[in-house]
C-alpha cells in the first residue's frame, strides 16, 4: 500500500527554478546523526548522573525522583540551549546546602517555585550579556575547584564502596572513615574492586582486539560486569532503589515574606550561575587539551550558557525537580569519555528519563557499590597532577590549594570566593613588591629593578637613579614583565637628562639582555622584526663587518641606486643574534622540546614581498608553510617526478594533523604574468614545465560561461588580477583531489580557505564559500564576490 503524498499545484505566476550549470547541486536535507563517541560518552555520563542525582536529592531532603527530573531537564534543556556543548547540567553537590535550607523554611513545592523564578532571572541575565565576568577567573581557581569537587565526591563514595552510607560533609566522612573500614561489607568491597579493575584494565587491552573492545565504553563494561557477577553469585548488598512516581509533587506558590523569597531567588540564581559559568570555563580548559576537538566545539558562549541554565531551571522547577547547574564531575567525565558535540549531553538526559520511567527492574539490579566505585574513580581523576605542576610553575599553588580546601571543607561557592580573594592578594603582592638596588662595578653604575615597575615604585626608583653620578656610564636592568606609564615616564625623563649631561644609559632585560641601545652607539637600533624589504640600519657601521657603500633602503634598480651589498646577510644574522635571539630563545627551546604542532598549512607564492608571519600575525610553530612559484597545487600524479607539494600536503594532513589549509595568492604575481604571456612552442624550460600546472586557471579565466569574481565589491583591475583570483579558486579544487585532503574533508576535521593579498594596498582578503559568496577584508567587513565560484566541498 502506497502512502498518498499531497502535492502543491504549480503557480504560473512564479518563475520556475532553473538550476544553473555551474551552481552547486541542491543540498539534501540533513539527517540527525549521533556519533558513536557521543553515544558512548552519554552512557558513561548517565551511569554517573543516576546515582549522583538520587544521592543529592536524598541529602537535600527532597523527593528522590526530584533528582532524576533535574538530571533529565538539565541534559535536555541546558544541553540543547546552552552555550557550552560539552558541559553536563543537573542537580549539583554545591547546591545541596542552599536547597536543604529552602526546603526547611518554605517546603518542597515552594522550593520548586523559587527554582522557576531563579531560572527566569537567569534568562534575563543571559539576555543582558553579563556572563563575561566569569572569564576574569584565574585558571588556578578553576583547576582548584575541579580538584575540590573531585575530592568531595571521592571521599563520599568511598563509604558506599566499603558498604556504608556517606555523611553530609567531607569532615564527617573523614572522621567516620576508620570506623567504616573496620565494619566494611565484603560483598560491596568485592564488587567495587571488580568495577575498578574493569574500569582500569579495559582501555589497556593490547593489540587489534583491544582496539575493537575499546569501542564499548569502559564505564558500561565495569558496571555491567559487576552487576552480572553480583546477580550470578547471589550476593546480598544494597542495590539501586528507584522511588515511586505516585507521590511526586509539582511546584506551588511560595508563601512567606516577599523579601525572604526574593533573597532565596537571588541566592539560587547566584549559586547556579556562578557554578555553571565556572564549570563552562573549566570545560574549555579540558577541551583545550584535545586540539582536534577544540576546532570542532570552540569556546563556550557564556551568555548563551547562562540562558540555557535558566531554561533548565524553569523546566526542572515546574516539573518538581531540584535546581540545575553545570556539574563539573559529569562534564569532565563527558569530555574524558570522548564526547564531540552537545548530543551526548542531551542523550544522557533522555537516558535518565527512560531509566526513571521504563527501566526500573533492570536498574534495580545494579549494586550501589559498583556505581560508587565508578564515581569515585572519576573524582580521583579530577585531581590532575598536570594541573598541580602547571600552577606550581606559575607560582599560583597557594591559590590552587586554598580553592581546593575551601571547596572540600566549605562548599563550591565559598571555596571559589576564597580562591578569588587569595588570587587578588597574590596579584597585589606581586605588583607592589619591587626591589630596586644600586651598585658600581669597574666604573659602571648598575641599577637593578626586580619585580613589576608601577607608580608605587616610582619614589624608590627616583632615589636609586639620583645616586648615579652625572656623566657616568649606567646600566638599568629591568627584571619584570610590566611597567606602567608613570614609571616609564620617570625613567625616560631621567635617561634624557643623564645623556644630556654626557652620560650613557643601557636599558637591559633579564640576565643583562639589552633592550635599548645608548644614543651614541654605532650599532643598529632597529626593532627585532622589521617588515621592510632590503631594510638598512640607520648607520651602516656594524662591529665586525666592513662598511657598505650601498645607498639607503628602499632604493633599487632603475633609480641609479645600487642594491644592498652581499654583507647584508651577515649583518642581518649579527642583528638577529644580538637583538632577537634573546627574546625568542625560550620559545624556540620549548618548540625544540615539544616538536612542531602547527594549526594550518599555508601554501603561497615564493614572491619575496609576501611575509607570511607578518600578514597572518603568526609566529614560530604556527604555520606549516609551502612556497612555490605561483602558489600552485599540481593534481596528483602530474608533478613529473617532483612530488614535493604533494608530499608536504600529505605530511601536513596525516602527520601534523593541521586543521586548515590556506592557498594564498597575491597581486602582481610574476608567475601569473608569465602564464598570460606564454606562447605555445619554444624550449620547455623548468619554469615553463612548472607553470603548466596553472593552465587550468588560465582556461577557467577565459571561459565565457563563468563570470569574473569580484574583489571587495569591485571588478578586478586587469586580467592579471583576475587570473590571480581565479588561480586561488582553481588550486583549491586541485587540493581537494589529493587523497589525504579528500579524506579529512569527509571526516569533517579539515577546512580549506582561499586568500588573496594585495601588496600595494597591504590588505588581505579571505574567499568564503558560495553560500555567502563573500570576501571579507582585514577589518572583518563583508564584501560580495559574486556568484562566480563555489568553494564548498562537493559532499
Amino acid at each position: 500500500m502506497s502512502a498518498c503524498v499531497p502535492t502543491r499545484a504549480a503557480d504560473p505566476t512564479r518563475p520556475a527554478h532553473v538550476h544553473q550549470p555551474h551552481s552547486p547541486p541542491p543540498t539534501p536535507p540533513r539527517r540527525f546523526r549521533v556519533a558513536g563517541a557521543d553515544l558512548s560518552a552519554s552512557i558513561a555520563v548517565f551511569l554517573i548522573a543516576l546515582p549522583l542525582s538520587l544521592g543529592i536529592a536524598l541529602a537535600t531532603g527532597a523527593p528522590l525522583q526530584a533528582g532524576l527530573v533535574a538530571a533529565a531537564a538539565g541534559g535536555l534543556a541546558a544541553g540543547r540551549l546552552g552555550g557550552s556543548p560539552l558541559q553536563v547540567s543537573g542537580p549539583a553537590a554545591g547546591l545541596t546546602v542552599v536547597t536543604a535550607e529552602l526546603i526547611h523554611h518554605y517546603g518542597w513545592r515552594a522550593t520548586c517555585a523559587i527554582t522557576v523564578l531563579a531560572g527566569i532571572v537567569q534568562l534575563g541575565l543571559g539576555c543582558l550579556r553579563v556572563a563575561r565576568t566569569a572569564l576574569a577567573v584565574s585558571p588556578a581557581i578553576v583547576h582548584g575547584m575541579l580538584a575540590g569537587i573531585g575530592v568531595t565526591i571521592a571521599v563520599a563514595q568511598l563509604h558506599i564502596v566499603l558498604g556504608g552510607i556517606p555523611h553530609s560533609s567531607v569532615m564527617d566522612n573523614l572522621i567516620a572513615l576508620p570506623d567504616q573500614v573496620a565494619r566494611m561489607h565484603p560483598a560491596a568491597v568485592s564488587m567495587s574492586v571488580l568495577t575498578l579493575a574493569l574500569l582500569l584494565a579495559w582501555p589497556r587491552v593490547p593489540g587489534r582486539t583491544g582496539r575493537v573492545l575499546r569501542k564499548v565504553p569502559a564505564a558500561l563494561v565495569a558496571v555491567t560486569g559487576a552487576t552480572a557477577t553480583a546477580s550470578l553469585a547471589g550476593l546480598t548488598l544494597p542495590r539501586v532503589d528507584l522511588p515511586s512516581w505516585s507521590s511526586h509533587a509539582l511546584a506551588g506558590l511560595p508563601e512567606g515574606p516577599v523579601l525572604g523569597i526574593a533573597a532565596a531567588v537571588l541566592t539560587v540564581t547566584l549559586v547556579c550561575s556562578v557554578q555553571s559559568l565556572l564549570g563552562a570555563v573549566a570545560v574549555d580548559k579540558l577541551v583545550s587539551g584535545r586540539p582536534e576537538l577544540q576546532a570542532r566545539v570552540g569556546r563556550s558562549r557564556l551568555d548563551r550558557e547562562l540562558f540555557g541554565q535558566g531554561a533548565a531551571n524553569v523546566v526542572s522547577g515546574a516539573l518538581g525537580g531540584l535546581p540545575v547547574a553545570g556539574v563539573a564531575v559529569r562534564s569532565s567525565a563527558n569530555v574524558q569519555a570522548g564526547a564531540v558535540s552537545r548530543n551526548s549531553t542531551m542523550l544522557h538526559g533522555v537516558f535518565v528519563a527512560i531509566a526513571a520511567l521504563l527501566m526500573v527492574p533492570i536498574l534495580e539490579l545494579i549494586p550501589l557499590a559498583s556505581l560508587a566505585a565508578l564515581v569515585m574513580a572519576v573524582g580521583i581523576q579530577m585531581v590532575s597532577l598536570h594541573h598541580i605542576r602547571t600552577v606550581t610553575r606559575h607560582r599560583e599553588v597557594l591559590v590552587y590549594a586554598v580553592t581546593t580546601f575551601g571547596v572540600v571543607f566549605l562548599g563550591v561557592l565559598e571555596g571559589v570566593a576564597l580562591g578569588v580573594s587569595v588570587a587578588v592578594g597574590v596579584a597585589l603582592h606581586r605588583l607592589g613588591r619591587t626591589r630596586i638596588t644600586h651598585e658600581e662595578k669597574e666604573g659602571v653604575h648598575y641599577v637593578h629593578v626586580r619585580g613589576q615597575l608601577t607608580f608605587l615604585a616610582v619614589p624608590r626608583l627616583s632615589r636609586a637613579l639620583h645616586l648615579v653620578p652625572q656623566g657616568s656610564d649606567t646600566v638599568v636592568e629591568l627584571d619584570g614583565s610590566f611597567m606602567d606609564h608613570a614609571a616609564y615616564e620617570s625613567l625616560q625623563d631621567w635617561q634624557s637628562a643623564h645623556i644630556a649631561q654626557g652620560g650613557t644609559v643601557d636599558l637591559a632585560g633579564r640576565s643583562g639582555t639589552r633592550i635599548a641601545e645608548p644614543a651614541n652607539s654605532g650599532h643598529c637600533r632597529c626593532r627585532p622584526w622589521t617588515p621592510w624589504r632590503n631594510h638598512q640600519c640607520e648607520t651602516s657601521a656594524d662591529p665586525g663587518f666592513p662598511t657598505a657603500d650601498a645607498p639607503s633602503a628602499g632604493q633599487g634598480e632603475g633609480t641609479g641606486e645600487a642594491r644592498p651589498s652581499g654583507n647584508q646577510l651577515a649583518r642581518g644574522i649579527s642583528a638577529f643574534q644580538r637583538n632577537t635571539a634573546p627574546l625568542v630563545r625560550d620559545e624556540l627551546a620549548r618548540l625544540a622540546r615539544e616538536g612542531q604542532r602547527p594549526s594550518q598549512l599555508f601554501l603561497t607564492c615564493a614572491d619575496s614581498r609576501l611575509v607570511t608571519s607578518m600578514i597572518t600575525s603568526s609566529g614560530p610553530g604556527d604555520l606549516f608553510v609551502v612556497r612555490n612559484v605561483g602558489n600552485l597545487v599540481p593534481l596528483p600524479g602530474e608533478e613529473s617526478g617532483d612530488d614535493s607539494v604533494a608530499a608536504a600536503i600529505e605530511y601536513a594532513v596525516d602527520v601534523l594533523k593541521v586543521r586548515s589549509i590556506t592557498v594564498c595568492g597575491h597581486s602582481g604575481c610574476g608567475a601569473m604574468q608569465a602564464l598570460l604571456a606564454s606562447e605555445p612552442g619554444g624550449a620547455l624550460t623548468p619554469l615553463k614545465r612548472w607553470l603548466r600546472h596553472g593552465q587550468p586557471s588560465l582556461d577557467r579565466t577565459a571561459a565565457d560561461d563563468r563570470p569574473w569574481a569580484r574583489l571587495a565589491g569591485r571588478a578586478p583591475a586587469d586580467a592579471v588580477e583576475q587570473l590571480c583570483l581565479t588561480n586561488v579558486v582553481q588550486q583549491l579544487e586541485h587540493l581537494r583531489a589529493h587523497e589525504a585532503v579528500a579524506r579529512a574533508l569527509r571526516e569533517g576535521v579539515l577546512e580549506l580557505h582561499g586568500m588573496y593579498f594585495h601588496v600595494g594596498e597591504a590588505q588581505a582578503y579571505l574567499l568564503a564559500d558560495a553560500d555567502g559568496a563573500e570576501l571579507f577584508d582585514h577589518v572583518g567587513a563583508f564584501d560580495h564576490v559574486g556568484a562566480a565560484e563555489d568553494l564548498r566541498h562537493p559532499a
